[in-house]
């Protein structure tokens, strides 16, 4: 029988350190029974504890390749589905917090990317001219439909590579939710761009006209990430302008502008990974989450490296921030009494249309 829940108020008030002691002991209780996936995102009071950190494809294909029980998963709430979906049944994946979403995921549900495909149906044969393409940060039954549709999931690291599949099934995309990394892949692969027109879903016919849609490459859902949206072309003149042998490198998140004026840009791996491997002494700018550059930072402080945070005002990702040491702490000592809290399951139906358009991307990539 399972034991009586630990509520979660019995953690609000609690200082930093007994939560630390907390967590570090109800993790030794569970041992090899637990992961923890850390997201490069994550505060430091909680990414500190993870087995795996990465990127969220990265980390549910490590769960997915290990014995635990239970898969903890520091992020947001379409990275648990996917670990879900890619997990065996034996194991249960965890979201400290349920209010840990993503704002750009939210930007494209299910209903209206169903309005969307009614609405060019109207005009075109959907099945036969349309490859549904959704990036990774989008929830379970987007993918789903994707998989339904003949679809592909990407990330910000193989979008290229998943855009030139999509292009070889069908004549044109429908890229959603974010409009910015789908407008730099078109562009890596030479599409004008004005061959790549934003679909607004809360106008009729997306806000454009046949013609225009007719004559375009790829549609654009019109979404975008919170944080990234925040840097600005401006802040790599200004950089530019103090250091001129600086280097500036940014997710493609970002938008065009940006993405356009930097050195590289590439995913939070690809990041994490050019710095590194850079010279020591190297100055760089980069347009990514708060956490990961303070992190970055400090790893490459030893060797004189300088990180620099793209924008001016702090952007921290705010529901990445809602995993906190209290909900850890409050879901490790649940574990470890037997109690299952946040829970994240995908049914069963989204599950095998949503890991069809993921396994797609697994063999393109």
């Amino acid at each position: 029988m399972q034991a009586t829940a630990i509520k979660f108020e019995h953690f609000q008030a609690r200082q930093e350190a007994d939560l630390q002691d907390r967590i570090l002991a109800a993790k030794a209780k569970l041992g090899d029974r637990l992961v923890i996936l850390g997201h490069h995102y994550q505060q430091e009071g909680v990414y500190r504890h993870a087995d795996y950190t990465g990127d969220s494809l990265k980390l549910s294909r490590s769960a997915a390749a290990s014995d635990a029980e239970f898969i903890v998963f520091l992020g947001v709430h379409f990275m648990a589905e996917v670990a879900d979906i890619l997990t065996r049944p034996d194991q249960t994946v965890i979201l400290p917090d349920m209010a840990a979403g993503c704002s750009m995921a939210d930007m494209a549900n299910l209903s209206k990317v169903e309005r969307c495909r009614r609405e060019l149906s109207e005009h075109f044969d959907f099945d036969s001219t349309f490859t549904p393409v959704t990036y990774i940060n989008s929830a379970a039954d987007l993918k789903a439909f994707c998989g339904e549709h003949g679809g592909i999931v990407c990330t910000s690291s193989n979008a290229t590579k998943i855009a030139e599949w999509a292009f070889a099934q069908r004549e044109k995309i429908l890229f959603f939710p974010d409009q910015h990394l789908g407008r730099w892949t078109g562009h890596k692969m030479n599409i004008p761009l004005d061959k790549m027109v934003v679909w607004d879903p809360d106008q009729p016919l997306g806000g454009l006209t046949k013609e225009q849609i007719d004559d375009a490459r790829i549609l654009l859902w019109k979404g975008h990430c919170s944080v990234h949206q925040m840097f600005r072309p401006q802040d790599i003149l200004r950089f530019r302008n103090e250091y001129p042998d600086g280097k500036v490198i940014a997710h493609p998140e970002c938008c065009f502008e940006v993405c356009n004026l930097s050195d590289d840009v590439g995913s939070t791996e690809y990041i994490l990974k050019t710095v590194a491997a850079s010279a020591p002494g190297t100055r760089w700018l980069v347009g990514t989450e708060l956490n990961l550059v303070n992190r970055l930072a400090a790893r490459m402080a030893p060797e004189g490296k300088v990180v620099k945070f793209m924008a001016a005002m702090v952007c921290e990702c705010s529901t990445m921030a809602r995993i906190d040491p209290q909900h850890l702490a409050w879901t490790l000592e649940n574990l470890a009494e037997g109690n299952v809290v946040n829970r994240i399951q995908v049914s069963p139906q989204e599950t095998e249309m949503a890991k069809l358009a993921l396994d797609r991307m697994l063999q393109v990539s």
